[in-house]
């Protein structure tokens, strides 16, 4: 074999068609684990997204890999390609707004410590990185605490280290970006890293919205965002009646501007845009 030959790497592994039949049982799947809809036309994204998945298993057809998930006797695999479906990609301060809304109405209102705020779909973290410049700033370090959960191990170990592309920072008040965060330099560049003293006041964990919730501390606010528009009708109430008694009285809910609570008047009040209230 030459040397020409010899360099040139492996063609990746071609990834077969998905079946409609198999996307079916990847939906069905999906949404009893998650409760997330994924609609009638995301073959697409699922091929993407798990087909480097049949290769690393061996497979050469989705209606295997179907079966080794549906079994249930692989949880890591499960696992894994529950990480690779229920990723979304997110920025520091999203929807900047809700944020004024917490440090001008919600804080105020707020008489005993620690303030507890819950990301309850934190993603990979700018989320519940943003809620703790926002508390440390109005209230000082020892008086809140932001826990934040995801169901997918993958972004919860990214949030945890806290680092990421400046591309994220759009939103962030320059203030912020000098008091929390430090700049990459030389192979980081490009790249920031949130405070280490910031990080130790934000606690994740893995929490399946779903599934019934694990024990909680009463929290003051929940923020809720961008992860209801996967669910359907009904999914969204259960999850939303699941989350409400883990609000003290007059507590606050924050969800996506697209995620409308309407169906659930009697257990919250309309305040603002895709802001609510415990009743």
């Amino acid at each position: 074999m030459s040397a020409e030959a010899a360099s040139v790497p492996a063609a990746a592994p071609r990834v077969p068609p998905l079946a409609a039949a198999d996307y079916e049982r990847c939906r069905a799947l999906i949404y009893r684990l998650a409760g997330i809809n994924l609609g009638p036309h995301k073959q697409a994204l699922v091929s993407g997204r798990l087909g480097k998945r049949l290769a690393a298993r061996g497979l050469t057809d989705w209606t295997a890999y179907m079966g080794l998930l549906e079994n249930g006797e692989d949880a890591d695999e499960l696992r894994e390609a529950l990480d690779l479906l229920t990723t979304n990609e997110t920025y520091f301060f999203r929807e900047p707004r809700h944020f004024q809304i917490l440090r001008e109405q919600v804080l105020p209102g707020i008489a005993e410590r620690p303030v507890r705020i819950w990301s309850a779909a934190c993603s990979s973290g700018e989320e519940a990185y943003s809620l703790a410049m926002t508390l440390d700033d109005a209230l000082g370090p020892r008086h809140f605490e932001v826990h934040a959960s995801d169901i997918s191990n993958r972004v919860l170990a990214r949030a945890m280290r806290g680092h990421y592309p400046v591309a994220r920072l759009e939103q962030m008040p320059p203030a912020f970006l000098r008091r929390y965060c430090l700049k990459g330099v030389g192979a980081q560049s490009g790249t920031l890293l949130v405070e280490p003293g910031l990080r130790r006041h934000v606690q994740f964990r893995a929490i399946n919205l779903v599934e019934p919730l694990p024990p909680l501390p009463r929290f003051h606010a929940i923020f809720l965002r961008n992860v209801m528009i996967y669910f359907d009708d009904v999914t969204r109430q259960r999850v939303v009646r699941q989350l409400v008694p883990t609000l003290v009285p007059g507590g606050w809910l924050f969800v996506g501007h697209s995620e409308n609570l309407r169906a659930l008047g009697d257990v919250l009040e309309s305040v603002a845009p895709a802001v609510y209230r415990r009743r």
